[in-house]
């Protein structure tokens, strides 16, 4: 391979990813993208470990940042803006260099979305409206009414995914599992790209999950979620998923200590991490693993 089209970079939370892609774009004149669906808040900086307000001024970042909270963001919505983007780098003669943990990210930059229709404005808001009224459980049994394959899908608790799903089936009379069986068009194939996954040894890793917890906490992590929690959003709302903010909420509202807290989000990122690398093991085979100790 020549010049690749672009540099894919995935790993583990805390697996070190974004320095590798600080030092590649910072080599080889690269444009850095974020690829991880927490990192696109911008009211969670810290606690989302994203770069830092001089990393983001030292080298060109795309994708951090720019979405609230209170907004829905998909993988349709990131793979639309990364097509614009990689559009604008290639025609300023810049390396793409695209790192995140968001595994669904990076599958449908290689294999494409499914061709879903647009749903109508108001059957979206028919659902979003009861997505917001009624308890999930209730969603669910909705869903397993109208489509109990899609149903079979999804977790009983997940709100928004059980509304898409309803919202796609009233809206085109198929289920979502049809048109997610349906191939997309990649929008870059892999034989035309570098693609790296990090992956530290596990000890290490956790090692690195715990301090970097301790990081986020001095630097101000905990002072970033009592701003989260004043804007009142849904607990539901993917932002609220990022890894420490449940644990931290609890803190702050006097059902945890700080030391269970800490303890709790910690736990609770050690895991993650280990979902992120059993999930790359089994869909990211092809890729150039790099192994640290």
């Amino acid at each position: 391979m020549n010049r690749p089209r672009a540099i894919l970079i995935a790993g583990p939370t805390a697996s070190g990813k974004s320095q590798l892609a600080m030092d590649l774009a910072r080599a080889r004149d690269g444009v850095i993208i974020n690829a991880d669906s927490m990192q696109v808040y911008r009211e969670l900086r810290i606690l989302t470990a994203r770069p830092s307000v001089a990393d983001e001024a030292a080298l060109p970042h795309r994708l951090y940042g720019h979405v609230s909270g209170m907004d829905d963001y998909s993988v349709g919505r990131w793979l639309e803006d990364v097509t614009a983007i990689l559009g604008d780098a290639e025609a300023a003669g810049r390396l793409a260099v695209i790192v995140g943990g968001t595994g669904l990210y990076f599958k449908a930059l290689l294999e494409g979305l499914s061709p879903i229709p647009d749903i109508p404005v108001e059957i979206r808001g028919h659902w979003r409206g009861l997505g917001d009224e009624l308890a999930a459980n209730a969603l669910y049994e909705l869903l397993r009414e109208r489509d109990p394959v899609m149903a079979d899908r999804l977790a009983p608790s997940d709100r928004q995914r059980l509304v898409r799903a309803l919202e796609v089936m009233d809206a085109t009379g198929k289920s979502l599992a049809e048109w997610q069986d349906e191939p997309g068009a990649p929008l870059l194939r892999l034989e035309d790209v570098e693609a790296v996954v990090v992956a530290p040894e596990r000890e290490v890793l956790y090692d690195r999950c715990n301090r970097r917890f301790d990081e986020m906490m001095e630097a101000g992590g905990l002072e970033e979620v009592q701003a989260l929690a004043a804007l009142e959003l849904a607990p539901d709302r993917p932002i609220m998923r990022a890894l420490g903010v449940r644990q931290l909420l609890a803190l702050v509202d006097g059902r945890l200590t700080r030391d269970a807290a800490l303890a709790q989000a910690k736990t609770e990122t050690r895991r993650y991490a280990k979902r992120q690398l059993t999930w790359l093991r089994r869909n990211m085979i092809a890729w150039n693993w790099h192994f640290q100790q």
